[in-house]
């Protein structure tokens, strides 16, 4: 908490999660601490919000297709 607040307002801060924000407080399990953070960040934030299957699984089974297929008798 003490580096976000070192930051706000004089540095750019990146936070990434898999976690939408209106789950944040539940995943915390402190209301408070919640709040806080969501304070810090959310008035001032850019907020990008990436929607759609992933491209993990589809880059994963990608290279299993395109495996070789090893046949011995």
């Amino acid at each position: 908490m003490d580096q976000l607040d070192d930051r706000v307002g004089t540095r750019s801060t990146l936070i990434t999660s898999q976690l939408p924000v209106k789950d944040w407080h539940t995943y915390l399990d402190d209301p408070t601490l919640a709040d806080a953070i969501l304070d810090r960040v959310v008035h001032s934030s850019h907020r990008i919000e990436l929607k759609g299957a992933t491209l993990r699984q589809n880059k994963s089974m990608t290279k299993v297709d395109s495996m070789p297929v090893v046949v011995t008798a």
